[in-house]
């Protein structure tokens, strides 16, 4: 699915065993995913191609009696078997151990920097496949290990060989997390620029795209991102560029749209990135793109690994829209039926993914509270009854619905009257029970806005036995939630409870 463990040739002829290692590798780069979709974690990505993920499946990948000191002397002999000791070099680095054992070599990565600058073009591949390797490395020692090969790793991305270029994209992708000094060099070097030259000539090639999408997320992941990493990317080509690769390929996958968008989330999430990124036309492109994907869940075409293009997307639209005018808000975000794609998320993971599914409703909340438009948009196409619908279900959604249906009843207050007749009363009637206390604070001030200056909406809350909900609540809580049961009941309620004795009398 991910496409990060590419066929670069013909179909392997190992069957079974081959399929379950690929298969297993890409649940492992979805977990990673996943992972940082949660913690925003970053991740390392080990790139294999074909001959390795069968090298894998029929060797152990540790060296097993092979001393790797011997190996590595082998290496520095030139002649016809240098190609082979460097490959079997690359497949013993896999182990962590012998990485360590590696670095502390004299001259171990000088070696692999002249091999990688040489004149065979098999021993450049193979050592840069070694440094791969060594860039995957747990240990945090191995990484500024490398620092002597980054400038080189970074002149290839301008090469001519994509396959060469990838690799080389997720090695120092794989760099950076660990090793400030590896980072700052490369900052002075000039990655960023490289990386977008990279996306621009690229466009056609998404595995490259893909893998300088990772590259950048590592980046702009890092603890001094927004004072070091973040200006330097906005004054680049690189937001043009993202936005302009950002939608999914049908035949490649969502991999490459996955990195971007979490590039545009990192971005996003800087306050100095917002403005730039609203003039570029990023909240219309994601919010385009979501309508897209909650279009296609509506009609229960959810392709797996969906969620993890629309988490960072949702973030993008979120963060967006808090800093967008309210004046060109429905401009920016181009359509207001995005909230109907936004209810369609919810509802597709409610259950399956409920971290998401109150991501989306927070989006909708913002959407709702800066603009009229929006709260329009849920009354004309039939949204609010759904809406309600999920005031029972816990795990934040029920508070941000809440705040949603809030908005619309502030916003529009001539809608008050339809929010009650599309069945809020009754539900209120339900969350004012509940123990959570954000719940009922949020309740009650749906309900003083529903029932002020509406005696109809005021009589039927009386009717569905509201008075007392709010007698309960009014001697059995403290604080604000106290006072403004009481308020209610004294100002807008208690006349109306005695209204309906009177015209209940025989």
């Amino acid at each position: 699915m991910w496409r990060l463990n590419r066929v670069r040739l013909k179909a392997g002829r190992l069957g079974d065993g081959l399929a379950e290692l690929r298969l297993k590798r890409r649940e492992h780069e979805k977990a990673l995913r996943q992972a940082r979709r949660d913690r925003q974690l970053v991740s390392k990505r080990l790139l294999l191609t074909e001959d390795e993920e069968q090298r894998e499946v029929t060797m152990d990948t540790a060296s097993g009696q092979q001393d790797l000191v011997d190996l590595l002397c082998k290496v520095q002999h030139s002649g016809p078997e240098r190609g082979t000791h460097l490959k079997a070099l690359s497949k013993a680095l896999r182990d962590p151990s012998e990485q360590l054992t590696f670095i502390k070599q004299e001259n171990s990565v000088n070696l692999l920097v002249s091999l990688l600058t040489g004149s065979n073009a098999q021993c450049r591949l193979h050592a840069a496949r070694c440094l791969h390797e060594l860039s995957h490395s747990p240990h945090t020692n191995v990484a500024p290990a490398c620092l002597p090969a980054t400038p080189y790793l970074l002149t290839f991305l301008s090469g001519q060989s994509t396959k060469f270029t990838e690799l080389c994209l997720y090695t120092l992708g794989n760099l950076f997390p660990d090793s400030d000094v590896v980072k700052d060099k490369l900052l002075a070097q000039g990655i960023i620029p490289a990386l977008a030259n990279c996306i621009e000539n690229q466009k056609h090639n998404l595995a490259v795209v893909e893998a300088a999408a990772f590259s950048l997320t590592q980046l702009l992941q890092a603890k001094d991102a927004a004072e070091k990493i973040i200006p330097k990317v906005l004054a680049s080509s690189l937001p043009s560029q993202l936005l302009s690769v950002l939608n999914p390929d049908p035949n490649f996958g969502l991999a490459p749209a996955i990195e971007c968008a979490w590039c545009l989330h990192y971005l996003a999430c800087s306050s100095d990135g917002n403005g730039e990124l609203l003039a570029l036309g990023a909240l219309s492109h994601c919010s385009s793109l979501l309508m897209s994907l909650g279009g296609a869940v509506a009609e229960g075409n959810k392709e797996e690994g969906m969620e993890l293009l629309v988490c960072p997307l949702l973030r993008c639209v979120g963060n967006l829209v808090s800093c967008c005018p309210v004046d060109s808000l429905s401009t920016q975000v181009g359509d207001v039926r995005l909230v109907a794609a936004l209810c369609a998320l919810i509802k597709a993971y409610l259950h399956t993914q409920p971290a998401l599914a109150r991501e989306s409703a927070w989006v909708l909340n913002n959407l709702t509270a800066h603009s009229t438009d929006f709260c329009s948009a849920l009354l004309t196409l039939n949204l609010v009854p759904g809406l309600i619908q999920l005031l029972p279900f816990s795990q934040g959604i029920n508070t941000m619905i809440l705040r949603v249906l809030a908005n619309v009843a502030h916003k529009k207050k001539e809608s008050c009257l339809q929010l009650a007749q599309l069945g809020l009363l009754s539900t209120l009637c339900a969350t004012l029970k509940m123990a959570d206390q954000e719940m009922v604070t949020l309740s009650l001030e749906i309900l003083f806005m529903l029932v002020i200056g509406r005696p109809q909406v005021a009589d039927e809350f009386v009717r569905l036995s509201g008075v007392s909900l709010l007698e309960a609540i009014q001697y059995n809580s403290e604080g604000e939630m106290r006072r403004r049961a009481a308020y209610l009941l004294e100002h807008h309620l208690l006349s109306h409870s005695a209204d309906c004795t009177v015209d209940n009398v025989p």
